[in-house]
């Protein structure tokens, strides 16, 4: 040690010249002095064997021994002189404080080497699970089994065992050696340690959920939050049978191939294949999956083929059981999706798994009380819809379902809705969710989809909105975002068409915008509607005026499709000169007929199907089906077999469908169509590409052209800049919807819904 500043750092013969004056004395003047006399002797003989030079400095070695004495007093010894030697604490204690308060007074101080290094040690909690799940066929032990382990204590390079952690805390020392390494103990890390590991004891253990998750994330250190695992930098160590299952859940290792059963009457792509492998998989596991195959890849032959899997499962235990199959008291498969595609997966069921018992369970005839479960009990699988969960909630919650298949898994999106609750209550031995989209505008939509897949996998939405869904909807934080992914990716299996491993030689996809102008007609009524709106919009309250907003959303945009939509009139020639967009459409579609394609055409608004479809009747003559929220599922089915060509048509086909985008953007095969209309826009790209997939699927022959409209100068405008935006952004948050307009300010509103008169066609 030795002073900094002016002086520069000490050399040699300072430190020697110290040690003779007063600190550690060379060996042969170490012997014991009697007298203050015998003392300055010894001295006096110690610094006539110094070099002549160094003597000059023996004065301000004493002065500085002096005053570390004063600044250190437990480094005194004796009247005068420096310990030579120290204990460990003392050792800690002068590396961690005392070389600080020498340096603060003007000392260089040089320290071992590996003091710096293990000063920046943090004790890591190592759970090394020795757990016999994970190898081969499984019975299902599910998300709550608990796993069997053994704590290690990591501390830089060193690992303690639990019996050498709890000596060493009994020593209660802070610097201690250990096969040959220093290390530090820092009593608050070491309270931290204990604290975890007693709260896992409380626990009774680390469950797979706990395992998974930690393995998933890694340290998450700093983060607060209720969880034990997220209080301090705790790791876990898998062993062989357990790395295999993650690498299986992380999809870095693909489960053993199934041979579809002999039953299916199709053939189905290596890729598809492969999912039902990873559903039958997680079966094993008991753990429930979310295939969110890119729309069209056959998420529904997958979810066939499982079902035929699970009978075939069941006969063989069966005929193992009895000389002759048993094919009665076995629970069966539950089915839920929208009532829009109810009619198709009967269909599909029938072309590829005719053996398959199926009940429907729908319309005014089906079977309520104690008499659901015995006519069901004789089928495989069980079909119903969405607003009859809710509805029969009593009877479906009356059967311990075999599996629990929830189809457009995004109908649960919002975890509040009476339907999602009581999908959320159904017992079942394996859950599953077909989407394409398993975020549509919020983070915590997928939460909802999860929950019900893997209850508490997640956390509570409380917790789960605190810890991501805030920050990410706020900032986008992409580290927030990957967490996210990493947490959900061993549920969720998800391929799309253009990805060069699954092969499809579908044909391309094309997509136009279309911009069109309001007419003087459309720009009056819009900037009517707007005056009056902000002239109001000041004084209403706030339930009211996000009330306005909502409604001046729906208005703005029905004046920007057709202006009889808001003023409520028939359709009065002529029309066409009343609405550009209309008038484009109508060359549009009279062009594809001309070359013998077909067409869908997607609109958000019921009032603006209806104006349509009797436009395009009048125009081109023959009949132009509408599938909206309105229509029974006969009348559906009808529409859909008539469009396909299973059917004839009972008039002139007009080769143009008309659907919303609520009821028809989902689940529907009309590959009969190669033109793709939006006639107005969403917000969220999904939603849109996910009508698109109606027609662009396995089964297309033909390119695909998609149209997009956009009313320039509007609301419409606007919504369609956002889009570009949030393209590629359907997998992270993009928090949207339409609820974030009422909260904006009216100065923002202006600018959102300001017609910019530029664009204005006028008379």
């Amino acid at each position: 040690m030795g002073r900094g500043g002016a002086g520069g750092r000490r050399t040699a013969a300072d430190e020697a010249a110290s040690d003779a004056a007063g600190g550690i004395a060379p060996p042969e003047a170490q012997a014991p002095a009697d007298s203050a006399a015998d003392r300055e002797a010894i001295a006096a003989a110690a610094a006539e064997a110094l070099p002549a030079e160094w003597r000059a400095h023996l004065g301000r070695a004493a002065r500085d021994a002096a005053k570390w004495r004063r600044m250190l007093p437990w480094l005194a010894e004796g009247e005068a002189g420096l310990r030579s030697t120290l204990t460990p604490d003392e050792a800690w204690e002068l590396l961690a404080k005392g070389s600080l308060r020498l340096m603060e007074a003007g000392y260089s101080v040089i320290l071992p080497a590996w003091w710096e290094r293990i000063r920046r040690w943090r004790p890591r909690l190592k759970a090394k699970i020795k757990s016999s799940v994970g190898s081969g066929p499984q019975s299902m032990f599910g998300l709550n089994q608990l796993m069997q382990f053994d704590w290690k204590i990591a501390l830089g390079d060193v690992e303690l065992t639990e019996a050498e952690f709890r000596e060493l805390l009994e020593q209660n020392r802070r610097l201690v050696q250990i096969r040959g390494q220093w290390v530090q103990l820092d009593p608050v890390h070491l309270a931290q340690l204990q604290r975890v590991m007693h709260q896992v004891e409380k626990k009774q253990g680390l469950s797979f959920r706990d395992v998974l998750e930690l393995h998933l994330l890694g340290s998450s250190e700093g983060e607060e939050d209720k969880d034990f695992h997220r209080t301090i930098n705790m790791e876990v160590e898998l062993d062989e049978q357990l790395q295999e299952l993650v690498d299986l859940l992380n999809h870095a290792k693909r489960p053993p191939l199934l041979e579809p059963p002999d039953s299916f009457r199709g053939k189905l792509r290596p890729y598809q294949v492969e999912g039902i492998s990873w559903l039958v998989f997680l079966r094993e596991c008991g753990l429930g999956g979310c295939l969110a195959d890119d729309m069209g890849l056959g998420k529904t032959i997958q979810m066939i083929t499982y079902l035929l899997h699970l009978r075939e499962q069941r006969l063989a235990a069966d005929t193992q059981a009895a000389d002759t199959p048993q094919t009665g008291g076995t629970a069966p498969s539950l089915l839920i999706c929208p009532t829009s595609v109810l009619g198709n997966w009967q269909k599909e069921l029938q072309r590829f798994a005719p053996d398959l018992r199926v009940h429907l369970h729908y319309g005014p005839a089906r079977a309520k009380g104690t008499s659901f479960a015995e006519n069901c009990g004789e089928s495989d699988l069980v079909l119903t819809t969405y607003t009859l969960s809710h509805l029969d909630e009593t009877e479906l919650g009356s059967v311990s379902w075999e599996s629990i298949c929830l189809d457009e898994a995004q109908n649960i999106k919002n975890a509040y809705t009476k339907q999602a609750q009581s999908i959320r209550k159904l017992a079942g031995r394996h859950r599953i969710a077909l989407t394409g989209t398993p975020i549509e505008n919020r983070l915590t939509e997928l939460w909802s989809i999860f929950d019900f897949l893997n209850p508490g996998y997640l956390g509570t939405l409380r917790d789960f909105t605190q810890r991501y869904v805030g920050a990410i909807e706020r900032t986008q934080d992409k580290e927030l975002i990957a967490k996210v992914q990493r947490l959900i990716r061993p549920f969720l299996l998800r391929r799309v068409k253009k990805d060069p491993s699954i092969q499809l030689d579908l044909p391309e996809k094309y997509e136009y915008k279309t911009y069109v102008s309001l007419t003087a007609e459309q720009a009056t009524l819009y900037e009517n509607y707007i005056q009056d709106m902000f002239e109001r919009i000041d004084k209403l309250s706030a339930m009211e005026r996000r009330g306005m907003i909502l409604a001046a959303l729906t208005k703005l945009k029905q004046i920007c499709n057709h202006p009889a939509l808001l003023a409520k009139d028939a359709v009065r020639g002529p029309w066409r000169e009343r609405s550009n967009k209309v008038e484009r459409l109508l060359e549009m579609v009279q062009e594809l007929r001309q070359e013998g394609d077909k067409c869908l055409i997607f609109t958000q608004f019921v009032e603006t199907g209806h104006l349509l479809q009797r436009v395009l009747e009048e125009e081109f003559g023959g009949k132009v089906p509408f599938l909206h929220g309105g229509s029974s599922k006969a009348e559906r089915d009808r529409m859909i077999e008539t469009f396909q060509g299973e059917v004839p048509p009972e008039e002139d086909d007009s080769g143009i469908f008309l659907l919303s985008l609520k009821a028809g953007g989902t689940g529907l095969n009309l590959t009969a169509a190669n033109h793709v209309f939006h006639f107005d826009r969403w917000w969220n790209p999904a939603v849109e590409n996910q009508a698109t997939d109606r027609a662009f699927r396995i089964g297309q022959t033909r390119h695909v052209q998609v149209h997009k409209f956009v009313t320039l100068g509007t609301l419409e405008e606007r919504i369609d800049e956002m889009i570009d935006k949030k393209l590629g952004l359907s997998q992270q948050i993009v928090g949207t919807g339409e609820q974030w307009i009422t909260e904006l300010s009216t100065d923002d509103l202006r600018e959102l819904f300001s017609l910019r008169s530029e664009w204005v066609e006028r008379d």
